[in-house]
């Protein structure tokens, strides 16, 4: 099977692999510059001003500026050796492997100019020779952006120190949803600001932890709600402008979300005011396909003092066939590929990072050498490569990221328990690797780092509150209400706690308990969702159906794609035994769209569109449906009820629910999900 493989040098200890490609050399330049002596101001200035002064200018990235003779007299020895040895200007991927937007290497006849030079003994030559300086603007290299946003105060870089990597959080102030199809990265200071990842988050949780932190931004980790928005890279190295995204890719931005800057400084020696802004620039168009981001790595490095050749490897089978599209290694540039190029279902995409820890590395930070783990401090190593492809369709998308996610989430555990053991008293990494577990349906592993983080802030409601919710899903029920409750002591206003301890009475046979619970949830908070589907849940076990009715459209009115409130009206509407309360088409509305949300492959989700087909007198269809619901291969209880309900259906009657106590709310729950749904996780 095909291989994805290539080499790059990054920052600090490692190789890896990667692609790319140098454009082939033509030998004319350097056979007319064999006959005559090479001049600075003939024949290395143009291509000095070319290819090195977009960040070796005055005021730009580099620490010093080359397009004055002085100045690259003065460098001379220094320019002809990270030329020849290409590590300038800084490309770091392996010719042969693809063509990149943005790649203008030096050609092979470019560097044999330079060498010329220095063995000439690097003269100006005649200054009437000298091209004509570029001229570089200030402005956005994009142009103007329709939304510009900045830190509401400068960040200071302390003069000395090691590297500082820190996370600000940027509100966005958008109250519709926008698409965007470009992104601009100013540093601020572009003498200390190494690299920046960027991403957004759509929950408080990233502000919650810049809020902590006096000063702009905070020194720590990124919140797990940080991602990069809708499979795309986000990031700036110096020199690097991302291009437009191509037609169709823009990505998705809510309101209420907020842009998460992660950047890597360097200090200077002396104070720096640091005040990174972002330019964004909006389209009119959604996008046509969403492209999904694999990562590949190890979060176990663990490398010992003087070891030399230290190697990770990883790998995934593509499940899918994908198109390639551009690829990123940690803290490196986006290298998007001129022509995108396909990958077949069953390829294996592998990378390679080694590293060299040894005192004979001279880009080794530590000195003598030190034992380096995997973290995401400055003072960690990491190894990761991110490749960004494109599926046929959304449903190749969904199998592609189905089988690449929980591979994700059990390496990113990995790393937080390798972090959580160097500090296990670091509350975000207990509550980060919490989720983590959950979302791989590990719910015993997910209470204990919750519980640790509980005992670590004992008067946190937020704390008890999430060690409960992980109670409550690995069905640890009578732990669970005791959290809640303590949650509830230290802060009674908590309407999630409400809503959750509420959701576990019930499952403890106590609806009338639980029933104050979810009102005083909706009393709290009307917009709590959850909270009105649980209560039209116990108001429909008590009969009181068209209250229960009003509780789910509520419900659905606040999160209009929720499958479980949807089959939950559709099945009243279908199905009370009040005809008064009964309304076949709406029904049918319901169940169809429950139905199509889940792909029709849910025997719940049809069994109650076959009920609303019967309701308005579509038996045949009903028939139909029932009998799919039965090729899904139901349990053994919901099969027996969906034939007694088809069996109706063939002799044209309409079921009617003689009451819609536990039996009904029981079938969907089991199926759908829909009682005892946690709440929110803070």
């Amino acid at each position: 099977m095909p291989r994805l493989f290539g080499r790059l040098l990054v920052f600090g200890l490692a190789s890896a692999v990667l692609m790319g490609e140098v454009e082939a050399a033509s030998a004319g330049q350097l056979d007319s510059a064999r006959d005559r002596t090479v001049t600075f101001a003939r024949d290395l200035a143009p291509i000095i001003f070319d290819h090195c002064g977009i960040c070796h200018r005055p005021n730009g990235s580099a620490p010093f500026s080359l397009l004055t003779f002085p100045a690259a007299r003065q460098r001379a020895t220094l320019i002809a050796a990270v030329t020849k040895s290409r590590l300038m200007p800084p490309w770091k991927s392996e010719p042969g492997y693809g063509e990149f937007i943005g790649h203008r290497p030096l050609s092979d006849a470019e560097i044999g100019v330079v060498q010329r030079w220095l063995a000439d003994g690097a003269p100006e030559g005649d200054p009437r020779d000298l091209p004509t300086p570029p001229q570089w603007t200030e402005e956005w290299q994009l142009g103007r952006p329709d939304l510009v946003v900045t830190l509401s105060q400068p960040y200071v870089l302390p003069p000395d120190g090691s590297d500082v990597s820190r996370v600000f959080v940027l509100p966005l102030p958008v109250d519709t949803m926008r698409y965007v199809r470009g992104l601009e990265f100013r540093p601020g200071n572009q003498k200390v600001v190494h690299h920046a990842n960027i991403r957004i988050d759509r929950t408080p949780a990233s502000r919650q932890l810049d809020d902590q932190d006096p000063a702009p931004g905070y020194e720590g980790l990124l919140s797990h709600s940080a991602v990069y928005p809708d499979g795309h890279f986000l990031g700036w190295t110096p020199g690097q402008v991302a291009p437009w995204l191509p037609k169709g890719l823009a990505w998705r931005l809510a309101p209420g979300t907020d842009l998460v800057l992660e950047v890597h400084m360097k200090p200077s020696g002396k104070a720096e005011v640091v005040e990174p802004s972002i330019g964004l620039y909006f389209s009119s168009d959604p996008p046509e396909r969403t492209p999904a981001m694999l990562r590949l790595g190890r979060q176990s490095i663990d490398i010992a003092a003087g070891e030399k050749d230290y190697a990770i490897t990883d790998s995934f089978v593509l499940p899918v066939d994908v198109e390639v599209q551009a690829v990123q290694p940690h803290a490196q540039h986006v290298y998007r590929y001129v022509t995108p190029f396909v990958l077949p279902k069953g390829t294996t995409v592998a990378v390679r990072y080694t590293y060299d820890n040894s005192s004979d590395n001279p880009r080794n930070p530590q000195q003598p050498p030190k034992r380096a783990l995997w973290g995401q401090w400055s003072r960690d190593e990491m190894g990761d490569l991110w490749i960004q492809v494109l599926t046929r369709d959304d449903r190749d998308l969904q199998i592609l990221n189905a089988a690449y996610r929980p591979k994700a989430t059990a390496e990113e555990i990995v790393g937080y328990e390798s972090m959580i053991r160097q500090d296990p008293s670091r509350i975000q990494l207990h509550d980060d690797v919490a989720l983590l577990y959950l979302d791989l349906g590990r719910a015993g592993e997910a209470a204990a780092h919750l519980e640790a983080s509980a005992r670590l802030q004992p008067e946190s409601a937020a704390a008890h509150f999430n060690f409960g919710t992980a109670l409550t899903v690995a069905g640890r029920l009578d732990e669970a209400i005791d959290q809640y409750r303590q949650a509830l002591r230290i802060r009674p206003d908590y309407g999630l706690a409400h809503n959750n301890l509420g959701n576990v009475l019930l499952g403890r046979g106590s609806p009338g308990e639980a029933l104050q619970h979810f009102r005083e949830a909706l009393r709290l908070d009307p917009s709590n969702a959850e909270a009105h589907y649980n209560a039209g849940s116990v108001l429909r076990s008590r009969g009181d159906l068209s209250e229960a009715a009003g509780q789910f459209r509520r419900a659905l009115q606040l999160k209009p794609d929720w499958i479980p409130a949807l089959a939950s009206l559709a099945w009243l509407l279908a199905t009370a035994p009040d005809a008064a309360l009964r309304d076949a088409n709406q029904a049918i509305r319901f169940a169809e769209q429950a139905a199509d949300l889940t792909g029709r492959q849910d025997a719940s989700a049809l069994d109650v569109l076959a009920a609303a087909y019967a309701a308005a007198g579509q038996f045949d269809r009903a028939v139909a449906v029932s009998q799919s619901a039965l090729e899904m291969k139901p349990d053994a209880t919901l099969a027996a009820a969906i034939r007694r309900r088809q069996e109706l259906y063939r002799q044209h009657k309409a079921y009617v629910s003689p009451a819609l106590q536990g039996a009904l709310r029981e079938q969907h729950s089991r199926v759908l999900g829909v009682n005892g749904t946690p709440g929110c996780f803070v």
